[in-house]
């Protein structure tokens, strides 16, 4: 096979997605390149770029490095700027570099559109870059700022006036985070909340078109119950630096308009020598190849494919991996000389979040509100950048989304989300890992060869002993049938004699299929004893690790595992539970303080991180 160079424009939703599938079919085929070219080294979640508008989230959380999405795959990441395009020559020419291909896909996007309304550029803020979101962020804290300084009432309720001009997906959830988000600026520059005004000005005479009406009206409903001022049927006709102009001859006072009326295709993609439609978007034929060029595929918001006069992808992401999908299918097909496949749009339906802890949402003929809404959003998010990144990106999702939550603006209240010193958990891992290691050493050596040696450091003050005949791991010495899993965690609630201790057990009988498990070791003495050994090692190795605050994590799961087990041996009384509540609340990285998880945890993140997902990596080209 002749040698092919698919080059990739954009590293959008559509862009990434056609790039991992391109990367996985020809993973091991050295005829074929690809190359993806953005301006930026990250791949944006545009989904989520209010969350950092609305200080909610750090910028960190929207960014995934192209470098390690791509890492280990045969993706060549071009950072620079695109200049030209030349579709007869098959060359794509950019700021530090010329790439010629076989085939190109066309994925760069959209941009705001203003439609001519005067002052919109120069006075207002669009919220499609995260450059925009981390704008927004400022101008809104420093308005806070001046008006906690501002006397005259006038000009302070100009500064707390903020406008968000559109009711599409962008501009309600833009709102809802202003919504949740005014208090806390409230407090930290003390100015009176009440003095905040968020507006949301719609030209249509409802919100929400892509939902059902049903769904809409409540997302209404609740942003006035909580004093957005929703305005229908108010097309904007001028921006000054001083505020709007609505059509019916309105004005409203504000420092802070936030544009997200409309979108268009994007100029870069606009300057190619393609067949246009509407909204300037690059016409697509039923394979999502650009019009007149068999080779050149258009994927995403910048491309238009048409079914009876009906536009089949809709501007969102679901629509931006289904046609990349097709667009990266078909390549394959052309390549491998078989039949190409139809774009089918088939979408799942929409969600709308107001603030973390509101959202509405329509999936597949299924309405959810309030916090079913916000679990599917959040599971939705998590999928999508499971497929991206794998568990790497997950993590961080929940770090940003839950865990490191500063403030309560989650379905979770802020309740999982904790600052909390993992000092006062230290008496505790030293504790229970000197249970294990004492347990441990007694079945090493034996019960009456560590009685004596016990005995002996106390009234002599001398400590040795040799391994005695009773030792666990001595051949021949099998314990009676499940008696091993009763001295296995004996030492986890002795307060005294055990007979008391476990008097009363929690399980009356052993359940079925625990009874089946241990049945597999007990018959044969040699795996019997191997067992046996097994349960020494990891209770010594339990107790070592909570004691060195090594792998603190892992090992106060094994101690719970092991207070598991002896439950379901019927054995175990209520007050074990202590122990298996104990390891749980050591689950929480307590070996980070005063243990070696403080060292070891950050060496092998970096080494393995290296290796899952790269280093830093360059920043121009892979």
């Amino acid at each position: 096979m002749a040698a092919k160079n698919i080059v990739i424009l954009g590293a959008g939703y559509a862009g990434v997605h056609a790039a991992k599938k391109l990367a996985k079919k020809y993973k091991k085929n050295n005829d074929v390149t690809i190359t993806i070219i953005d301006k930026n080294p990250y791949h944006t979640l545009m989904t989520e770029l209010h969350e950092v508008a609305g200080g909610r989230v750090p910028e960190e959380s929207v960014k995934l490095d192209l470098h390690k999405i791509f890492h280990r795959t045969k993706v060549n990441v071009v950072v620079d700027y695109i200049e030209n395009v030349d579709l007869e020559k098959q060359v794509v020419k950019t700021t530090h570099g010329t790439y010629a291909y076989s085939y190109l896909m066309v994925g760069l996007g959209s941009e705001p559109a203003y439609f001519g309304v005067p002052g919109v550029k120069e006075h207002g803020f669009s919220l499609w870059s995260l450059d925009d979101a981390l704008t927004i962020r400022e101008h809104i804290k420093e308005q806070f700022k001046k008006a906690s300084l501002e006397r005259d009432e006038k000009r302070r309720k100009e500064l707390l006036t903020f406008i968000v001009a559109g009711a599409g997906f962008t501009g309600i959830e833009m709102a809802g985070e202003l919504l949740e988000w005014k208090d806390t600026l409230a407090a930290k520059y003390h100015v009176d909340v009440e003095e905040v005004k968020v507006y949301v000005v719609e030209a249509a005479g409802s919100i929400l078109n892509m939902l059902d009406q049903q769904q809409a009206a409540k997302a209404e409903k609740y942003m006035t119950k909580h004093k957005i001022e929703v305005m229908k049927n108010a097309p904007i006709t001028e921006v000054t630096a001083e505020g709007i102009t609505l059509k019916d001859g309105r004005k409203i006072a504000t420092h802070t308009l936030i544009w997200t009326c409309g979108i268009q295709c994007a100029e870069s993609a606009v300057a190619l020598d393609a067949p246009k439609t509407r909204a300037n978007r690059l016409k697509a034929n039923e394979y999502m190849q650009a019009e007149g060029y068999e080779n050149v595929y258009v994927i995403g918001d910048c491309a238009y494919n048409e079914e009876n006069g009906n536009c089949t992808n809709p501007q969102i992401v679901e629509a931006a991996e289904q046609t990349a999908a097709t667009a990266a299918k078909n390549i394959i097909a052309s390549i491998d000389n078989k039949e190409k496949s139809k774009f089918k749009g088939n979408y799942h339906g929409f969600m709308v979040s107001i603030g973390g802890r509101y959202g509405v949402a329509n999936l597949s003929g299924i309405k959810l509100s309030g916090f079913f809404a916000m679990v599917m959003k959040h599971i939705v998010n998590m999928y999508y950048l499971f497929g991206v990144l794998n568990v790497y990106a997950v993590y961080h999702y929940l770090q940003h989304e839950f865990f490191g939550m500063k403030q309560n603006r989650n379905i979770m209240r802020g309740h999982i989300s904790s600052l909390g010193n993992r000092l006062w958990t230290l008496p505790l891992r030293f504790y229970i890992g000197i249970l294990w290691l004492i347990e441990g050493l007694k079945k090493l050596v034996g019960e009456g060869t560590w009685d004596a040696a016990w005995d002996a450091l106390l009234q002599k003050g001398e400590f040795a002993f040799t391994i005695g005949s009773d030792s666990w791991i001595k051949a021949g010495n099998v314990k009676m049938p499940f008696e091993w899993l009763y001295d296995a965690v004996s030492s986890a609630s002795q307060a005294g004699d055990a007979a008391t201790t476990f008097a009363e057990p929690i399980l009356k009988e052993m359940p079925n299929f625990y009874e089946s498990i241990m049945q597999i070791f007990i018959p044969n003495p040699d795996v019997a004893v191997f067992f046996q050994t097994i349960v020494v090692a990891t209770e010594i190795g339990i107790g070592l690790a909570l004691i060195a605050g090594l792998f603190t994590w892992l090992a106060s799961a094994a101690s719970a595992f092991m207070v598991i087990n002896f439950v379901l041996s019927a054995m175990a009384g209520w007050d074990i539970l202590w122990f298996f509540f104990g390891s749980i609340a050591l689950m929480n990285g307590s070996g980070r303080t005063f243990g070696l998880d403080h060292y070891v945890l950050p060496w092998i993140n970096k080494v393995v991180g290296g290796f899952w997902v790269g280093g830093k990596g360059h920043i121009y080209k892979k």
